[in-house]
């Protein structure tokens, strides 16, 4: 488990920047203009996955925190600023599922939800929720920056694995 789970969290760094790289060159209508996306923009979605997994989800993972936040709470309107954060965010989650003992995987996340609702559920699939939470937002935003007329990232974790395996 921990070792797909550390590769998970390298594809979470590997990803942000080949992601930017077509963010970064969209005007600023295109990145803040209702995009059809379930948080309106593409700044709104990368603001809910700065919320969410890494304000949220690593808060209940770390330190057995649940946050008060909205899942569209702005907490980073700079667009420069949003991007360093999520960069930095991205990069912890690797020493924290090193820092785990084997058997932690096999437990039970207990945690209260936004709206204060506990829950207890499976360490090892909720953790698996939150990278594919990514996936599925950074989707969002590929299909967004094709709707505007622009060429998309390949983001696929493939071509992480055929860089590392190269890279050998």
């Amino acid at each position: 488990m921990r070792a797909h789970f550390a590769m998970l969290a390298r594809y979470g760094v590997w990803v942000l920047p080949r992601l930017y790289e077509h963010v970064d060159l969209l005007p600023e209508p295109e990145y803040r203009g209702e995009a059809g996306l379930f948080f309106h923009s593409v700044h709104g979605t990368l603001n809910h996955l700065l919320v969410a997994e890494h304000l949220l989800w690593y808060r209940r993972f770390a330190e057995g925190a649940s946050p008060s936040l909205r899942l569209d709470d702005e907490v980073e309107h700079d667009r420069a600023a949003l991007r360093a954060r999520l960069m930095d965010a991205a990069a912890n989650w690797g020493p924290l599922i090193a820092s785990w003992p084997d058997d932690r995987f096999d437990g039970s996340l207990d945690y209260r939800s936004t709206q204060g609702v506990a829950h207890s559920l499976p360490f090892a699939a909720t953790l698996a929720h939150v990278f594919n939470h990514g996936t599925h937002h950074r989707g969002q935003i590929t299909a967004a920056i094709t709707r505007f007329g622009h060429p998309a990232p390949e983001l696929d974790l493939v071509w992480m694995l055929q860089q590392e395996s190269s890279a050998r």
